[in-house]
């Protein structure tokens, strides 16, 4: 829709030198979600892929786990006072028999770290609402995944190359799926990083392609509790960030057996769970 970045005025000072130059900027807009006619929720996001983030906060949220499980997903319109179509509300359709966990416009939300809730509670909604295991002991005769440190350290410089929009406007976070081979299997980026998240994953879902095992989730910021539930719900065994981890995602790392890995700079790397499925090399000295 063209609409993912915008044109505005700038007063630019370099090296004591004044101009006025029109600047390139990320576009932020806010999406109303609706479930089988009902509004869920409303997030600020950079527009484009918006039924694929529809679809992937939803699994997020423990509603839809399979492709047969989403009958439709459209554009509401008349979603103004003049009965024209804002493309910022989307209403999502589960199909016929599709029973829906008790959520509400407040989200019911185990996945804001302004909930309120504690983190045991947390914790416990994440346990009960996920339908893949990801702690290598569901079933099975498939070797663990296992990544050698040098197929992760080169992981962010593909991700960075791989963001279009941030190379315009520097204002964009991005997010990576990789298969344990390391190939790239698809990049999203929005003004959220969780939206970015939720982007790959709703893609995944439409596409038939859950739960993720064997794959890598690379996100250009932090590891949020928010982003670490995303993967578990999705059944993404590895996921990496540029930046820190919060303690409540480390946590939920352990209880579900998740490896997440943080600071991955370089060749350098923080693993703070699941580091069974890093290989670690046998000169590793563990001080």
């Amino acid at each position: 829709m063209g609409r993912v970045t915008e044109r505005r005025k700038v007063i630019r000072v370099r090296d004591g030198q004044v101009s006025e130059r029109p600047d390139t900027l990320v576009a932020e807009e806010p999406l109303e979600i609706r479930l089988n006619g009902k509004p869920l929720a409303i997030t600020m996001r950079t527009p484009g892929d918006d039924f694929a983030l529809a679809a992937g906060f939803l699994v997020s949220e423990g509603v839809l786990g399979a492709a047969d499980e989403l009958q439709s997903i459209v554009y509401c319109a008349g979603a103004t006072a003049e009965g024209s179509n804002t493309y910022n509300v989307v209403d999502v359709r589960t199909a016929p028999g599709v029973v829906l966990p008790d959520i509400t416009l407040e989200r019911n939300v185990y996945t804001t770290s302004s909930c309120g809730l504690c983190g045991k509670a947390s914790l416990d909604a994440v346990r009960t609402t996920a339908r893949w295991r990801i702690d290598d002991t569901a079933g099975g005769t498939a070797p663990p995944v296992l990544l050698a440190t040098g197929l992760l350290a080169g992981l962010p410089d593909r991700l960075r190359a791989a963001q279009r929009v941030f190379d315009r406007t520097g204002g964009l976070h991005g997010a990576a799926l990789f298969s344990e081979a390391g190939e790239l299997l698809d990049v999203r980026e929005d003004v959220g990083r969780h939206n970015a998240v939720d982007k790959l994953i709703g893609r995944a879902l439409q596409n038939g392609g859950l739960p993720l095992a064997r794959t890598v989730l690379l996100v250009s910021g932090r590891a949020s509790f928010e982003l670490a539930q995303k993967a578990v719900m999705a059944g993404i065994p590895v996921l990496a960030a540029v930046s820190a981890p919060s303690s409540l995602a480390v946590d939920l790392a352990a209880e579900t057996g998740l490896t997440l890995i943080g600071f991955l700079r370089g060749s350098s790397m923080n693993v703070y769970a699941g580091e069974h499925r890093v290989a670690l090399g046998a000169g590793a000295v563990r001080g």
